[in-house]
């Protein structure tokens, strides 16, 4: 049936069901906070003033007067209720002439809700986002539905690929990450989207490069710094939030293998066999970036991970000031544990065994809360490691949240949407009175 829809058992008209969501979709800008009703109601009073000001232009210019055939204070108020009744069928008519044209409109259903929507994630909480790689491009896609108040701190001890080369060649931080960071935030069109992760496949020069990350390293040749190029990446990009390398310094990662022996560079680290004993990075004392550090004081969430635990998460943890500038936050302070293990770095990793790494690496109160997966499932032979399990153990100093976190389409990575919508819940919990959360756990 042409123009409606069936909804359980009755007929309903398409365009009397599109109407109602159009003005649903209006209604919203009266929300408090969405800051319309103020330049209305300003207007409205404009308007006032200059009808007040016609009317004694009127009576100044109009000396002859009826007869006073009622009291002054009954004709006001027969003009007042003709002058309503006048505007009253003065708007239907409008609204029968133009309306249904106007609330069809796409434009106008889009323009609503878009600014609904952004005025409510301009409200919502500052969170710190630290991590680097796949899982964290994954946690910011979740999380930039919940909030634009985003920073996502990324490591800078990638090797390897085409980030690799270009730090070699160019003498520029790796733009891999902040690239996949930076596209994770973005409000951009599809196709620009599709362009910065473009990945050349011919010529000897440009084979394996990207071009989100030639587009990073050539914008920072032309304003002369990596955090300007990524500010104006941020603007290609119509990014909401903030991308901030952990360290400016030319960090390169080490790790110590049980066995005694070192491995150096972060895209050897999965060759390591035996497990590894420590993490290592050089310069050692290199200093984090002053807008990590504020980003972090100002936060009223902080999340760590998922990602690489020995390459993508450690690192920025071990630069000299991040992990005293976690701990003297007041901020809700999460940990995300990977689903599954990794080649060369967590084999055989229980959440506790994440946990504890952390710790060691760290300081033993890094995070008050670990988010885990509790539905593991077979992985297949197109993939490498075992779900990470959860031994039941309390983990010393954080509290250990169980939930669904898998991608349906990818038994080793998180859903977007769980891993936001868990991160929140904690956060928000978290963010209770303690009177109110002892109530609620008994």
């Amino acid at each position: 049936m042409n123009g409606a829809f069936l909804r359980n058992g009755r007929v309903y008209s398409a365009n009397g069901h599109r109407r109602r969501t159009a003005w649903l979709d209006i209604l919203r800008l009266a929300t408090p906070g969405i800051g319309l009703k103020r330049w209305m109601l300003l207007g409205a009073l404009g308007m006032l003033m200059c009808l007040l000001g016609l009317v004694y232009v009127f009576v100044e210019l109009v000396t002859l007067r009826p007869p006073d055939m009622l009291p002054s204070f009954l004709e006001g108020i027969i003009l007042l209720f003709g002058g309503g009744l006048i505007i009253y069928f003065a708007l239907f008519g409008l609204y029968r002439s133009v309306g249904p044209l106007i609330l069809d409109s796409p434009a106008i259903n889009s323009i609503a809700s878009t600014i609904y929507t952004r005025r409510s994630l301009a409200r919502g909480p500052r969170i710190v986002a630290i991590g680097g790689g796949t899982g964290q491009s994954v946690l910011l896609r979740g999380l930039k539905a919940h909030t634009d108040n985003l920073t996502a701190i990324v490591t800078v001890g990638d090797d390897g690929g085409s980030s690799g080369r270009l730090r070699e060649e160019l003498g520029v931080l790796p733009p891999g990450d902040f690239r996949n960071c930076l596209v994770a935030m973005s409000d951009a069109e599809p196709l620009v989207e599709e362009l910065f992760q473009y990945r050349f496949e011919e010529g000897d020069c440009l084979k394996g490069h990207s071009f989100g990350n030639l587009f990073i390293a050539a914008m920072t040749s032309v304003t002369h710094s990596f955090d300007k190029a990524l500010v104006e990446s941020s603007r290609v990009l119509a990014v909401h939030g903030k991308v901030v390398p952990a360290t400016m310094a030319n960090l390169r990662l080490s790790v110590k293998q049980k066995s005694g022996d070192v491995i150096h560079g972060e895209s050897n680290v999965a060759m390591a066999q035996g497990g590894i004993d420590r993490l290592m990075i050089d310069p050692p004392d290199a200093s984090a970036h002053p807008m990590a550090i504020e980003a972090l004081r100002e936060a009223q969430a902080i999340v760590i991970g998922p990602g690489s635990l020995y390459t993508s998460i450690l690192p920025n943890l071990m630069v000299d000031g991040i992990a005293e500038a976690i701990r003297a936050s007041s901020a809700t302070k999460i940990y995300i544990s990977n689903i599954a293990t990794q080649q060369g770095e967590t084999e055989g990793y229980s959440v506790r065994d994440h946990h504890d790494a952390l710790t060691k690496h760290t300081i033993t109160d890094i995070v008050d809360h670990v988010i885990a997966n509790d539905n593991p499932r077979e992985l297949g032979p197109n993939f490498y490691g075992t779900p990470v399990c959860h031994d039941g153990d309390m983990l010393k100093g954080a509290r250990l949240h169980l939930t669904d976190l898998t991608d349906a389409t990818h038994p080793v990575r998180h859903d977007p949407e769980k891993l936001a919508r868990s991160i929140m819940a904690v956060y928000h919990e978290s963010s209770k009175p303690r009177s109110f959360i002892r109530l609620a756990m008994n």
